[in-house]
């Protein structure tokens, strides 16, 4: 979110529900960071070469207001799971520099920082950020999930504004001029077919609408070998106020 920064970054005004999205936008439009806002998503998960159907969640995030982080000001999200995140924006974007989970005693600091969006709002802007893998599993292995392993728990995605004046139909309503931002990653994985390692790709899209600000992601994680269970994950907006 970035499922960190995303599912967990409430990456993410000023009227919605059912509202289309007003025809211009700035950074803030596009990531509201004022406090008294809430976004309520459905987080979905579906399993490759499984015949149950997708797991569902509820993942709300709220923003509070704004804090002093390292004698700055910065805006807070925070999620219904414990999660923080503190937040500015400049001329270079929106970017998240500090995380407090559950169990931290206090924010630890993004070095560098994370950005959620990076000016200009223009196709082809680029940026790179770490992530994890939120889908793979081991079959067979515990803790099954490879983003439980050190060896995963920093992986490079570039990221790029792929498209600007889309159409987004979620259960929050129809939203227009919206952004979509793509990203990829590449996994190295032992190939057993192969007896190889091989990068496998990880693919995210990410659709940021004026006024609301995150309201659909789907990221893809596809696995080459037997041992390894890959899927879809995706977040889509429910409500919004």
């Amino acid at each position: 979110m970035r499922l960190a920064v995303l599912l967990h970054c409430a990456r993410w005004g000023l009227l919605a529900g059912l509202v289309a999205c007003s025809a211009s936008a700035d950074k803030a439009d596009l990531f509201p960071l004022g406090a008294g806002h809430r976004w309520d998503y459905t987080l979905s998960l579906r399993y490759e070469a499984d015949d149950q159907p997708a797991t569902q969640e509820p993942l709300r995030v709220s923003s509070t207001g704004s804090d002093r982080f390292q004698a700055q000001t910065a805006w807070v999200r925070k999620s219904h799971t414990g999660m923080a995140y503190w937040l500015r924006s400049d001329a270079s974007g929106v970017y998240r520099v500090a995380s407090q989970g559950p169990l931290d005693p206090e924010p630890l600091p993004d070095e560098p920082v994370r950005y959620v969006l990076r000016q200009p709002f223009v196709v082809g802007t680029t940026w790179d950020a770490r992530t994890v893998p939120y889908v793979l599993r081991r079959r067979n292995e515990f803790p099954s999930e490879l983003r439980h392993l050190k060896s995963y728990q920093s992986i490079p995605m570039h990221y790029r504004i792929a498209a600007l004046a889309q159409a987004v139909q979620v259960p929050a309503g129809r939203f227009q001029n919206c952004l979509r931002v793509d990203g990829v990653a590449e996994l190295r994985l032992y190939v057993d077919e192969a007896f190889a390692w091989r990068e496998v790709p990880i693919y995210s899209r990410e659709w940021f609408c004026p006024g609301v600000g995150l309201v659909k992601l789907e990221r893809e994680e596809r696995s080459p070998t037997k041992f390894i269970q890959g899927g879809w994950q995706t977040l889509v907006l429910q409500r919004f106020e």
